[in-house]
């Protein structure tokens, strides 16, 4: 295999196309979340802690689930299933980018650095949390519900309300869209003991569990926009289109026909947090 193989089936295993979902929501939070303009320097960091995190938490993940990924007709095809990356790789990759989140939170500030632990807690545990609960979602959610926690503390050295209010969103959201991604899974997981809350609740209460979590995603962003000194009527203009992208995303999940569940997983909620990044840059400029 040459380099250029290998770099993409490694890309491949991380979706690095993925971080689409997270670096937007992040760039937002520090442009809500600052009180005096960050260096670029900062910012650098910041971002480098982002990705470096998710390309760990996403290699832990492939680890972790190995196994169970080797026996699922819908992901033993995947590069670390099918063997063309191996576990010394995905250890590498798990090893540098956790050493990178590291040093790059040690750059930011030492409460930044504290707080990188339970960051690499959370990511190790979520793989495994599907083993012996029915609410893994939950536990990714906690995972983005400390990105702007972050933020603030990697800014201002603090964790205010607006940072909890982003933090809530983030979670909710993220758990909801996970939720509807895990349906794909339901029989496997149902057959061999793989917990969801699909599993526990079934298809369709878990598609109203979903829609649930995206409502209070929806009452925190809104929330967020009355508390924030920054935001004005171009944020609420943007909440009602980002309202409009979850109505479609759930109006293509349904329970007898889960075919579009990749197009709202992958292309709507890319959109969403492209659009929420866009709605809040418009905003602070205006």
């Amino acid at each position: 295999m040459t380099i250029k193989d290998k770099l993409k089936s490694y890309a491949q295993l991380v979706k690095f196309e993925h971080t689409i979902f997270a670096l937007p929501f992040a760039l937002a939070s520090l442009l809500i979340l600052y009180k005096s303009l960050p260096s670029p320097q900062k910012v650098f960091w910041v971002v480098v802690a982002l990705v470096s995190a998710r390309t760990a938490g996403m290699a832990l993940n492939r680890l972790i689930d190995l196994p169970i990924d080797q026996k699922n007709p819908r992901t033993k095809n995947w590069v670390h299933a099918s063997g063309k990356v191996k576990k010394h790789d995905m250890l590498a990759i798990i090893l540098v980018s956790s050493m990178i989140f590291l040093v790059s939170t040690a750059f930011i500030n030492l409460y930044t650095f504290l707080l990188s632990p339970v960051v690499l807690f959370l990511l190790w545990l979520y793989p495994y949390s599907k083993r012996f609960t029915n609410f893994p979602h939950l536990v990714l959610g906690a995972v983005y519900f400390l990105i702007p926690l972050g933020v603030d503390i990697a800014l201002n050295e603090r964790v205010s309300f607006l940072s909890i209010l982003l933090g809530m969103a983030m979670a909710f959201w993220v758990a909801g869209f996970d939720v509807l991604y895990s349906l794909q899974d339901y029989e496997f997981d149902k057959r061999h003991g793989i917990g969801s809350l699909a599993v526990k609740l079934g298809i369709k209460n878990a598609i109203l569990m979903a829609r649930l979590f995206h409502m209070a995603t929806l009452l925190c962003l809104l929330a967020l926009g009355f508390a924030s000194p920054k935001l004005s009527f171009i944020y609420f203009i943007g909440l009602i289109l980002l309202s409009g992208f979850l109505f479609y995303e759930h109006s293509l999940v349904k329970p007898y026909d889960l075919s579009k569940v990749n197009k709202a997983f992958f292309t709507v909620n890319g959109y969403i947090s492209l659009v929420f990044l866009l709605v809040v840059l418009l905003d602070i400029i205006f």
